[in-house]
Protein backbone atom coordinates (compact mmCIF):
# COMPACT_ATOMS: atom_id res chain seq x y z
CA UNK A 1 0.00 0.00 0.00
CA UNK A 2 3.34 2.49 0.57
CA UNK A 3 3.01 2.77 -3.58
CA UNK A 4 0.09 4.96 -2.82
CA UNK A 5 1.83 7.15 -0.60
CA UNK A 6 4.53 7.59 -4.04
CA UNK A 7 1.59 8.34 -6.77
CA UNK A 8 1.83 11.89 -7.63
CA UNK A 9 -1.19 13.71 -7.49
CA UNK A 10 -2.38 17.30 -9.19
CA UNK A 11 -0.53 20.37 -6.82
CA UNK A 12 -0.03 17.20 -4.23
CA UNK A 13 -3.80 17.89 -3.19
CA UNK A 14 -3.87 13.54 -2.66
CA UNK A 15 -7.27 13.80 -2.19
CA UNK A 16 -7.97 10.47 -1.77
CA UNK A 17 -8.63 7.37 0.65
CA UNK A 18 -8.50 3.96 0.28
CA UNK A 19 -10.35 1.46 2.60
CA UNK A 20 -8.78 -1.87 2.27
CA UNK A 21 -11.72 -4.92 3.09
CA UNK A 22 -10.61 -8.30 4.10
CA UNK A 23 -13.20 -9.69 1.95
CA UNK A 24 -13.47 -12.93 4.70
CA UNK A 25 -17.45 -13.89 5.76
CA UNK A 26 -18.26 -10.92 3.88
CA UNK A 27 -19.74 -12.50 0.56
CA UNK A 28 -23.46 -10.98 0.86
CA UNK A 29 -22.18 -7.80 1.03
CA UNK A 30 -19.44 -7.82 -1.70
CA UNK A 31 -21.65 -9.42 -3.83
CA UNK A 32 -24.16 -6.45 -3.47
CA UNK A 33 -21.41 -4.03 -4.54
CA UNK A 34 -20.67 -6.43 -7.83
CA UNK A 35 -22.33 -9.25 -8.32
CA UNK A 36 -19.39 -11.21 -9.58
CA UNK A 37 -18.37 -14.20 -7.59
CA UNK A 38 -14.69 -14.14 -8.45
CA UNK A 39 -14.96 -10.48 -6.93
CA UNK A 40 -15.56 -11.45 -3.51
CA UNK A 41 -13.27 -14.77 -3.76
CA UNK A 42 -9.98 -12.31 -3.66
CA UNK A 43 -9.25 -12.13 -0.22
CA UNK A 44 -8.48 -7.91 -0.02
CA UNK A 45 -10.60 -5.27 -1.77
CA UNK A 46 -9.27 -2.06 -2.37
CA UNK A 47 -12.31 0.69 -2.35
CA UNK A 48 -10.57 4.20 -4.10
CA UNK A 49 -12.45 7.01 -2.81
CA UNK A 50 -11.76 10.61 -4.11
CA UNK A 51 -12.46 13.46 -2.36
CA UNK A 52 -13.46 16.50 -4.58
CA UNK A 53 -13.11 19.09 -2.05
CA UNK A 54 -9.46 18.56 -1.56
CA UNK A 55 -8.85 18.05 -5.34
CA UNK A 56 -6.98 20.46 -7.55
CA UNK A 57 -9.31 22.34 -10.52
CA UNK A 58 -8.02 23.62 -13.52
CA UNK A 59 -9.11 26.52 -14.99
CA UNK A 60 -11.77 25.57 -16.93
CA UNK A 61 -13.46 23.87 -14.13
CA UNK A 62 -12.05 19.86 -15.09
CA UNK A 63 -11.28 18.20 -11.71
CA UNK A 64 -8.41 16.05 -11.33
CA UNK A 65 -9.61 13.69 -8.60
CA UNK A 66 -10.35 10.90 -10.58
CA UNK A 67 -7.43 11.36 -12.38
CA UNK A 68 -5.47 11.44 -9.23
CA UNK A 69 -7.25 7.84 -7.78
CA UNK A 70 -6.79 6.39 -11.10
CA UNK A 71 -2.88 7.38 -10.81
CA UNK A 72 -2.77 5.76 -6.97
CA UNK A 73 -4.84 3.11 -8.06
CA UNK A 74 -2.03 2.19 -10.82
CA UNK A 75 0.66 2.54 -8.50
CA UNK A 76 -0.83 0.17 -6.24
CA UNK A 77 -1.79 -2.39 -9.24
CA UNK A 78 1.91 -2.13 -10.61
CA UNK A 79 3.32 -2.89 -7.10
CA UNK A 80 1.08 -5.92 -6.69
CA UNK A 81 2.18 -7.05 -9.97
CA UNK A 82 5.61 -7.13 -9.14
CA UNK A 83 5.01 -8.66 -6.22
CA UNK A 84 2.90 -11.53 -7.96
CA UNK A 85 -0.12 -10.09 -7.15
CA UNK A 86 -3.18 -10.16 -9.70
CA UNK A 87 -5.51 -7.11 -9.73
CA UNK A 88 -8.42 -6.28 -11.58
CA UNK A 89 -9.89 -2.61 -11.99
CA UNK A 90 -13.77 -2.47 -10.96
CA UNK A 91 -15.84 0.36 -11.88
CA UNK A 92 -19.39 -0.87 -12.67
CA UNK A 93 -20.55 -1.28 -9.31
CA UNK A 94 -23.27 -0.65 -7.01
CA UNK A 95 -22.27 2.98 -5.41
CA UNK A 96 -24.80 3.29 -2.64
CA UNK A 97 -24.06 -0.23 -1.63
CA UNK A 98 -20.69 0.34 -1.62
CA UNK A 99 -21.37 3.89 0.75
CA UNK A 100 -23.99 1.41 2.77
CA UNK A 101 -21.13 -1.17 3.41
CA UNK A 102 -18.27 0.84 3.83
CA UNK A 103 -19.94 4.08 5.74
CA UNK A 104 -18.24 5.76 2.68
CA UNK A 105 -19.45 10.24 3.46
CA UNK A 106 -21.40 11.75 1.45
CA UNK A 107 -17.93 14.31 0.69
CA UNK A 108 -16.44 11.30 -1.04
CA UNK A 109 -17.06 9.44 -3.96
CA UNK A 110 -16.45 5.50 -4.31
CA UNK A 111 -14.52 5.99 -7.41
CA UNK A 112 -12.66 2.27 -8.01
CA UNK A 113 -12.61 -1.45 -6.30
CA UNK A 114 -9.92 -3.59 -6.92
CA UNK A 115 -9.48 -7.02 -6.18
CA UNK A 116 -6.19 -7.94 -4.84
CA UNK A 117 -4.97 -11.75 -4.06
CA UNK A 118 -2.53 -14.46 -6.34
CA UNK A 119 -4.49 -15.10 -9.65
CA UNK A 120 -6.08 -18.13 -10.24
CA UNK A 121 -5.14 -18.80 -13.55
CA UNK A 122 -3.03 -17.36 -16.52
CA UNK A 123 -4.46 -14.19 -18.27
CA UNK A 124 -4.98 -14.65 -21.96
CA UNK A 125 -3.46 -12.14 -24.29
CA UNK A 126 -5.35 -9.10 -24.85
CA UNK A 127 -5.37 -7.43 -28.07
CA UNK A 128 -3.99 -4.04 -27.80
CA UNK A 129 -3.81 -1.33 -30.25
CA UNK A 130 -0.18 -0.20 -32.05
CA UNK A 131 2.17 2.53 -30.71
CA UNK A 132 0.57 4.37 -34.16
CA UNK A 133 -2.90 4.25 -32.90
CA UNK A 134 -1.76 5.87 -29.53
CA UNK A 135 0.67 8.22 -30.02
CA UNK A 136 1.54 11.05 -32.44
CA UNK A 137 4.55 13.03 -32.08
CA UNK A 138 4.17 16.98 -31.77
CA UNK A 139 0.18 17.14 -33.19
CA UNK A 140 -3.08 15.25 -33.34
CA UNK A 141 -2.99 14.24 -36.77
CA UNK A 142 1.06 14.30 -37.04
CA UNK A 143 0.70 10.47 -38.43
CA UNK A 144 3.17 7.83 -37.90
CA UNK A 145 5.65 8.20 -35.28
CA UNK A 146 9.59 7.27 -35.18
CA UNK A 147 9.64 3.97 -32.84
CA UNK A 148 13.45 4.54 -32.35
CA UNK A 149 13.10 7.94 -31.45
CA UNK A 150 10.19 7.29 -28.71
CA UNK A 151 12.49 4.81 -27.70
CA UNK A 152 14.92 7.15 -27.10
CA UNK A 153 13.08 9.39 -25.50
CA UNK A 154 11.70 6.78 -22.90
CA UNK A 155 15.61 5.50 -22.44
CA UNK A 156 16.58 9.03 -21.78
CA UNK A 157 13.41 9.67 -19.17
CA UNK A 158 13.83 6.91 -17.24
CA UNK A 159 17.41 6.99 -16.78
CA UNK A 160 17.19 10.59 -15.43
CA UNK A 161 14.05 9.01 -13.27
CA UNK A 162 16.52 6.19 -11.55
CA UNK A 163 19.42 8.47 -11.19
CA UNK A 164 17.18 11.64 -9.84
CA UNK A 165 19.15 13.66 -12.09
CA UNK A 166 17.62 17.33 -13.18
CA UNK A 167 18.11 18.29 -16.62
CA UNK A 168 18.15 22.21 -16.96
CA UNK A 169 18.76 23.60 -20.55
Amino acid sequence: MSAALFAPTAANRQPFKLIVIHTEGKAEEIYRIYDREWFSDAPILICACGIPELGWVRGDGKSYVDVDVAIVMDHISLAAADLGLGTCWVASFDVEAARENFRIPPSAEPIVFMPLGYPAGTAGEKERKTLDELISLETWDAGRINHLLLYHAYRHYVIRRLCNISIIR
